[in-house]
């Protein structure tokens, strides 16, 4: 891990963010089976506590489902503000560290420390004194991977989770794949992992067995990646400047919405958590999206695409509403609505008309 020819590369995951700075502001909630989210008939769970996770609960569950696998299930209402503002606190913290940085997301981030400029005597040491910085600093416990590439920092942190950390060296890396069950790899979800498993492939080691050619017949364009990452091979680098492509946001209404004026209500609504990040990042894209899915579970999209960027809230708030009137009135009960702003790029000619064709 300490020549300078292998990369060093840090993978930091907080444990239970939501629900640990849940826990961490209201000490009477420590100790307790905790989800972040609604728990009416239509919520679903954003985060659960350790406590909570013992009993299946895990983000995305429906929260019906959630209290019946732990009927003393203690739901808090999401404070997206309150983890935006800790999130920043944790990268002023990784920046101590190195500049480069690249965020997955409010609570996790990769760091490539291999030019070391705190002159830690280890990767190891550095992942740990940033760790300790963390909860200095926030109260709040961070788990921690570090390898040689992306793939293996990733699933590294997830190995001493919670409140640990773990390291994969080169020398042990592509073994070290082969005892895992590739249902942890990143890049192969539910379905993908089910159609290996149909295949014969379980294991890391499984997956190595299978040729090239076998890959590219089974699973395409992902065959590269699959051959590689069964070997502990990943050569994509830290990427700090890496740039978001979209920006979205969506609720499920309590009860179906039929009524032109709730359904507008709840994509304006959804448009203006959109227009807030956009205006803090400074990122404002092209194309508007609208989705829409029914009480039947069917799920439309309309989108807009833009000769310049949508600069303004009631430019979005206009995009917004043409296309999802383009959808009304409806007979069918609707339970989902989302805007995404997407095409992001700087605005070059504000004298041009916006919004010209609407597609499917």
């Amino acid at each position: 891990m300490d020549s300078p020819a292998v990369r060093k590369i840090i993978h930091i995951d907080m444990d239970a963010f939501f629900a640990s700075v849940e826990q961490r502001d209201n000490p009477a909630l420590r100790g307790l089976p905790v989800a972040v989210g609604s728990a009416s008939a239509r919520g679903v769970v954003a985060a659960a506590s350790y406590e909570a996770r013992v009993f299946g609960v895990k983000s995305a569950l429906p929260s019906v489902t959630a209290l019946r696998r732990c009927p003393d299930l203690v739901f808090v209402r999401p404070r997206f503000d309150v983890y935006k503002s800790v999130s920043r606190q944790i990268h002023a913290i990784f920046a101590e560290f190195t500049p480069v940085i690249q965020p997955l997301s409010l609570d996790e981030a990769y760091l490539d420390v291999t030019a070391n400029p705190r002159n830690l005597p280890t990767a190891w040491a550095t992942a740990k004194a940033i760790r300790a910085r963390i909860l200095e600093e926030t109260g709040l416990t961070a788990s921690a991977g570090i390898s040689y590439n992306k793939f293996l920092a990733k699933l590294a942190s997830d190995h001493r989770k919670p409140n640990g950390q773990f390291a994969v060296t080169p020398d042990m890396g592509a073994a070290w794949v082969e005892t895992l069950p590739v249902s942890r790899f990143h890049g192969v979800g539910p379905v993908t992992a089910r159609k290996m498993a149909s295949l014969g492939i379980e294991t890391g080691a499984d997956l190595r067995a299978k040729s090239h050619a076998f890959l590219s017949r089974h699973f395409g364009s992902s065959a590269d990646w699959y051959h590689a990452i069964a070997r502990g091979v990943d050569h994509r680098p830290v990427n700090p400047d890496r740039v978001r492509k979209s920006s979205g946001s969506e609720t499920t209404f309590r009860s179906d919405r039929t009524e032109p004026a709730e359904v507008e209500a709840g994509v304006l609504e959804m448009a203006d958590d959109v227009w807030e990040w956009c205006e803090a990042a400074q990122a404002f894209g092209r194309t508007v999206t609208v989705k829409v899915k029914y009480n039947d579970f069917q799920q439309i999209t309309r989108s807009r695409s833009a000769t310049r960027p949508v600069r303004s809230r009631d430019d979005l708030h206009a995009a917004a509403l043409a296309l999802v009137r383009s959808v009304l009135p409806t007979d069918k009960g609707i339970r989902l609505v989302g805007v995404t702003v997407s095409n992001f790029e700087a605005a070059e000619d504000n004298t041009l008309p916006l919004f010209d064709a609407v597609s499917d």
